[in-house]
């Protein structure tokens, strides 16, 4: 079974106008409403290609029921420990005017260190045969040392264990051997020290050296330039396919989630590359994840390259 792992969900609001002003009521062309966290997403990419999985987290409140009553109609099982003070809720406006899209991001709720035991309890009942996909960042209260609890955990369990999160203690899990670790550039940068992203060849070398630290798989978002994948006997980059970009959030969970279900089905590692552009893409083309159905027409723009091969 695949667990995906969300610490911090939320409620995301978005908004569409045609222009924003300050001091005045500015009426909005429409709005939608989602239940969000990127683990959350990470759950409707996989449902969305009929491989089943549990969401597990942390939250509260009536934003967190509402969060679990879409997982529920999705058919995706989940298993939240729940704290008092509700879950999040995330304002996205899009300007049509200005072509900008404006992110308004809360904190989560606070999380008190018994009910962080409760979830590392779950966590302990995960088996071999299992996967853990942890994504985004933590409510307060949950401190990012985490990451090497959990990782002890798979080791010691033997489960495979993804982790798309900024915080530099994902450094610090390199020698337990995580099955994937998915960050972007900026990310990438921070871990190794860079105040700016630098150039492709050195967010090469430092993905290679993730994997000589002890990561087994490498998936580098690159944002609109596409993303790189490297393990241990590749090192591939894909374009991102170009289109109309109407909502940014999620883009980066779809790739996730369509990467790891390739990589749990089998998938060849171009193949997998490819489809998981594609659909990163088709995300960020409309209002929500993407349904796939257009996916194969994005994947013609996508072409996926061998920058370096060698053997085991």
């Amino acid at each position: 079974m695949i667990y995906t792992l969300t610490l911090n969900p939320a409620i995301d609001l978005f908004i569409d106008t045609k222009s924003m002003h300050p001091n005045v009521v500015n009426r909005t062309e429409n709005y939608d409403i989602q239940a969000n966290g990127k683990g959350v997403n990470v759950s409707f990419i996989l449902k969305r290609l009929g491989i089943p999985n549990t969401a597990l987290g942390i939250g509260g409140g009536f934003t967190l029921n509402y969060i679990e009553e879409v997982l529920d109609q999705s058919g995706i099982k989940n298993d939240f420990v729940h704290v008092k003070d509700p879950t999040r809720i995330n304002v996205f406006t899009r300007v049509q005017d200005e072509k900008q899209e404006y992110k308004l991001v809360n904190k989560g709720p606070h999380t008190a260190p018994e009910q962080v035991d409760q979830l590392l309890d779950k966590l302990r009942q995960l088996e071999e045969d299992d996967v853990l996909s942890l994504s985004g960042s933590f409510s307060e209260g949950i401190e990012p040392e985490i990451l090497i609890q959990i990782a002890q955990i798979a080791q010691e369990n033997h489960f495979k264990l993804v982790l798309d999160t900024s915080y530099s203690a994902v450094m610090q899990t390199l020698s337990y051997q995580p099955y994937l670790i998915k960050p972007n550039d900026h990310e990438l940068a921070n871990w190794f020290g860079y105040s700016d992203v630098p150039d492709r060849a050195h967010l090469i070398q430092m993905g290679k050296t993730l994997i000589q630290k002890g990561a087994q798989n490498v998936l580098i978002s690159l944002g609109a330039e596409g993303a790189l994948y490297i393990n241990d006997t590749q090192v591939l980059y894909g374009n991102a396919a170009k289109g109309e970009v109407v909502n940014t959030a999620g883009s980066g969970d779809t790739m996730l989630g369509a990467f790891l279900g390739g990589l749990i089905t089998g998938l060849r590692a171009p193949t997998n590359l490819k489809r998981a552009l594609a659909a990163g893409s088709d995300t960020a083309f409309q209002s929500w994840i993407t349904n796939f159905e257009n996916v194969p027409n994005l994947e013609k723009q996508i072409q996926i390259q061998t920058i370096e091969e060698w053997g085991n």
